[in-house]
């Protein structure tokens, strides 16, 4: 069985967040093992400047890439991101399995975004969409993206 791990920068609060990513882990459960990794968002001012950003982006970014397994397809999350189809995603996670690949790991960044050096490591960017969403729900929406996927790759009517 394939292990998806999501690494997650940031504690969800909210708890209609919570339940909605409790909801999909139960139902991922029969297609893969799930792994959800929460590390904290690095503290700011209010109204941090660039550099502050930066900086506090690098050091997310060091601990995001410290827990990508070895031997893991990994997928980064950002807006300038490949823009993909779930019947694409979906074609890629077949792909990558196919190819004896058992850990995929999908990575979040925080509210401010993700560090270059997690984008550049990454073997691929994606978007969800030119729009943006609070890095809370995309934590959701990647959970119903996967779950969606793996619903196609079975031939599954949930994906109509």
């Amino acid at each position: 069985m394939v292990t998806v791990r999501v690494i997650c920068v940031g504690k969800l609060k909210e708890p209609f967040y919570a339940g909605a990513v409790t909801e999909y882990a139960k139902r991922l459960g029969g297609f893969c093992r799930l792994e959800l990794t929460e590390l904290p968002e690095e503290r700011l001012p209010d109204m941090p400047s660039q550099a502050q950003i930066e900086a506090a982006l690098a050091r997310e970014g060091g601990a995001v890439l410290s827990r990508i397994p070895k031997g893991t397809i990994s997928v980064a999350l950002c807006v300038e991101g490949q823009l993909l189809s779930s019947e694409a995603l979906a074609a890629h996670m077949e792909e990558w399995m196919l190819r004896g690949c058992s850990k995929l790991v999908f990575l979040l960044g925080s509210s401010y975004g993700m560090s270059p050096e997690v984008k550049q490591a990454a073997d691929l960017c994606l978007s969800m969409s030119p729009m943006t969403f609070p890095h809370h729900l995309a934590r959701v929406m990647l959970l119903e993206q996967i779950y969606r996927a793996f619903q196609i790759r079975a031939g599954s009517h949930y994906h109509k």
